[in-house]
């Protein structure tokens, strides 16, 4: 079941079942970074090369702030995924590059940590986010990218209703080199032929 606290402030929540997903906040900084650093290898391979103060609390803060503002703005909703039955972080998701007008579009990304993975949390994290871009956004259409060999996002892709869409070539740098990725979309129901846009 979705549920939220409306606007945009930071008290910002959407409820799944199992999930709260809410911004970061600063006092996240232990479990984010305890989290991240237990499941490097886990993640590296997947995501853009860590900066050498990756998992440093100033970076985190600058996290925290960019999160809020992304928010506030409109541009984006980072947001962290705490499990209801003991308040444990599992993992992140984003979306962002929100663009407005003809678009009506973003762009979701997440990881989870190697604990959690294949738990089926990230899909339901992505369930909802999609349903509250959908029904509380109004945005129409959400993009997602992965590594081509990175079966189990694909899979989650494709079972929270993304479809294929081709592949993007050198599409961004993972893990220091520049890689081609499969791209995905997820349309909503009723975005098919004309508009009232004028």
């Amino acid at each position: 079941m979705l549920g939220l606290v409306p606007g945009r402030s930071r008290r910002f929540r959407l409820e799944t079942e199992r999930l709260l997903l809410r911004l970061p906040e600063h006092t996240d900084f232990r479990a984010w970074s305890a989290l991240r650093e237990h499941s490097a290898r886990f993640l590296i391979p997947w995501e853009p090369t860590w900066s050498p103060d990756h998992l440093t609390r100033r970076n985190f803060t600058a996290r925290v702030h960019w999160a809020v503002r992304s928010h506030r703005q409109g541009t984006g909703l980072p947001l962290f995924l705490i499990r209801h039955a003991d308040q444990q972080l599992l993992g992140a998701i984003t979306l962002d590059n929100i663009r407005r007008g003809p678009a009506q579009a973003g762009t979701v990304g997440y990881w989870i940590g190697q604990p959690f993975a294949r738990q089926g949390y990230m899909r339901e994290a992505i369930t909802a986010l999609v349903r509250y871009a959908f029904t509380e956004m109004d945005l129409s259409r959400i993009e997602a990218a992965c590594l081509p060999e990175n079966a189990a996002s694909r899979a989650v892709l494709e079972k929270t209703g993304f479809k294929y869409e081709g592949v993007a070539q050198s599409y961004l740098q993972i893990n220091g080199r520049w890689r081609n990725h499969v791209l995905y979309a997820n349309l909503r129901g009723d975005r098919r032929g004309r508009t009232d846009v004028r």
